[in-house]
């Protein structure tokens, strides 16, 4: 059975019937509350981890990500991630929907005891000790706040602690990465800048257009974050950020999540799939740009569960850049693919990998505990409230 992303994030809640079934109503499905282990399969196409044995010692923040219905929502603590930067619901979608996407999180925290919402740094460093994980709320769009900035006080309020402004395509706040035009940060979008600044939630500029997230980072008296790209100087994507958007995202103490994500990280002319050590190579482009590791993160763009199908509007989508085609020809066009992502950091239990070649390439145990979740409490603490 599919379940749809839209009908993912139109949560209907737990029926007072479907309980005393035994089951719980997720969207209309009905969802068997007894659970099964899936063992891990490094082919499969359904988002599936291998569990750790043991927990490494990192606070492993991902600050991109994806969680979908049929996640085994019960071993999710046992991957080596803390903190989930979960993508809360769909872009797009209007205020209903979108307080309905957060709602669900709440309702997953109370069901699985080893995994809660993460309100403050305490919770996520609290949750390391004890061997649980964090969901960290992040919005990829913000055309559920419409013209009506207190809806962003409410929705830190229920949780939220990062958003990204549009979504790829420009809305009245400013513009996306994937549009035609550019126009930077709108008049009401410097109004949705105050406002987040002055509530407490952390400003995302990945998916915005160059001029939109230089704009954001000069209008924002806190630090902004990429939550999930790599480098323009590497891999010439229209996902990807350049010199200037790097340096100035550091300049005002904020952190660039790089991602392992396959499309953004081909280099420039290649065609094959890229390896852990091409995404290495991001990471060591930012750290000698900037002359340290203190502002580089991971955004890994992986999932928990299964990655649905994208459904075409039949009345036709706009012309946008491009940003996987190269991908989908050379290497694989299957979304759910593990191809998808590096060879060598394509699930969670690779972070592993991850940390060991940072290592041999130089960096001290310091480096890599702040590029796995260290930088990123860093700007939590200085911009959460």
């Amino acid at each position: 059975m599919k379940i749809k992303r839209r009908d993912f994030l139109k949560i209907a809640g737990i029926s007072a019937a479907a309980a005393a079934a035994g089951t719980t109503t997720l969207s209309g499905y009905l969802v068997q509350k007894k659970e099964k282990s899936v063992p891990f399969d490094p082919l499969n196409e359904k988002g599936i981890h291998p569990i750790l044995d043991k927990d490494h010692p990192y606070i492993f923040i991902d600050s991109c990500m994806q969680i979908w219905p049929d996640a085994p929502f019960k071993e999710a603590h046992k991957y080596g991630v803390t903190s989930y930067g979960v993508t809360a619901w769909n872009p797009h979608l209007d205020l209903d929907d979108a307080l309905e996407g957060l709602m669900f999180w709440h309702w997953i925290a109370r069901k699985y005891p080893h995994l809660s919402i993460a309100f403050t740094v305490q919770d996520i460093t609290e949750a390391k000790k004890k061997q649980k994980a964090t969901l960290l709320l992040a919005s990829q769009c913000g055309d559920f706040i419409g013209n009506k900035l207190h809806r962003i006080q409410a929705f830190y309020d229920l949780g939220l602690r990062m958003l990204i402004p549009a979504y790829s395509l420009s809305n009245r706040i400013c513009g996306g990465c994937l549009d035609r035009v550019d126009g930077g940060l709108t008049s009401f979008g410097d109004k949705v800048v105050e406002e987040c600044n002055r509530v407490g939630l952390l400003l995302d500029c990945s998916h915005l257009g160059r001029r939109s997230s230089l704009d954001i980072i000069d209008r924002s008296s806190q630090p902004v974050v990429f939550s999930h790209s790599c480098t323009k100087a590497l891999a010439e994507n229209p996902r990807n950020i350049d010199d200037t958007q790097i340096k100035s995202c550091a300049a005002r103490n904020g952190v660039i999540g790089l991602s392992p994500w396959g499309p953004m990280t081909l280099k420039t002319g290649r065609t094959s799939r890229p390896t852990l050590d091409d995404f290495m190579d991001h990471i060591d482009y930012v750290a000698q740009l900037l002359g340290s590791t203190d502002h580089i993160g991971v955004g890994t763009d992986m999932s928990l569960g299964t990655y649905p199908d994208h459904e075409v509007d039949p009345w036709g989508m706009p012309e946008t850049k491009d940003v996987t085609s190269t991908y989908n020809q050379h290497v694989t066009d299957n979304i759910r693919s593990p191809l998808r992502m590096v060879e060598g950091f394509s699930n969670y239990s690779q972070v592993l990998n991850l940390a060991a070649e940072l290592k041999k390439r130089g960096y001290t145990e310091s480096d890599v505990r702040k590029i796995l979740g260290e930088n990123y409490l860093r700007v939590f603490s200085q911009v959460w409230k």
